[in-house]
């Protein structure tokens, strides 16, 4: 077989099967100078890879001990989840709008936490911002109580329709 890169001229006894082709017009593209380098000769040594120390090589040897065969490195253990944080974030969100309920989950989280010895900020979190709006939901109730008690006793006495009392203010009863 011939390399198509560096044929094989015909021997010179040959009676010609082939003609050979005149030169064309164009003579062929230099070589190209190549960006890769040459591979290496298959003569080409390599330096011994180095020796593994005996099995009664002392403790500061520089290669460890080999693993005995069959055996598998162990996979890193991954971090467990924090049991309670995904509750503690719930609670959170829902500190804003249900208290109540955001409290009681939140409690919840904090003590499956607790068991586990983590700490979990959004389950303290919603606690505190649940508990503080229902203090402030309650001062709220009482004040407009208060507020809206006189009213609603006027109202009671007069019974429906418009009516406008001494100091002046005008009571719309239903």
């Amino acid at each position: 077989m011939s390399d198509p890169q560096n044929p094989v001229p015909p021997a010179s006894g040959d009676s010609g099967a082939a003609q050979p082709t005149p030169p064309s017009a164009h003579p062929p593209p230099p070589a190209a100078e190549s960006a890769y380098p040459p591979p290496p000769s298959p003569e080409a040594t390599y330096p011994p890879p180095p020796a593994a120390p005996e099995q009664g090589a002392p403790a500061g040897a520089a290669y460890p001990p080999a693993a005995q065969p069959g055996a598998y490195p162990v996979a890193p253990e991954q971090p467990a989840a924090t049991p309670g944080k995904t509750l503690g974030v719930v609670a959170l969100v829902l500190s804003f709008f249900l208290q109540l309920i955001a409290l009681i989950l939140g409690i919840v989280a904090l003590v499956q936490s607790r068991k586990a010895g983590a700490k979990n900020g959004f389950a303290v979190a919603a606690i505190i911002i649940s508990s503080v709006l229902m203090v402030i939901g309650i001062i709220i109730a009482v004040v407009l109580v208060a507020a809206l008690a006189p009213m609603l006793s006027a109202c009671a006495d007069l019974g429906p329709g418009v009516w406008e009392l001494a100091d002046g203010t005008i009571l719309t009863c239903g």
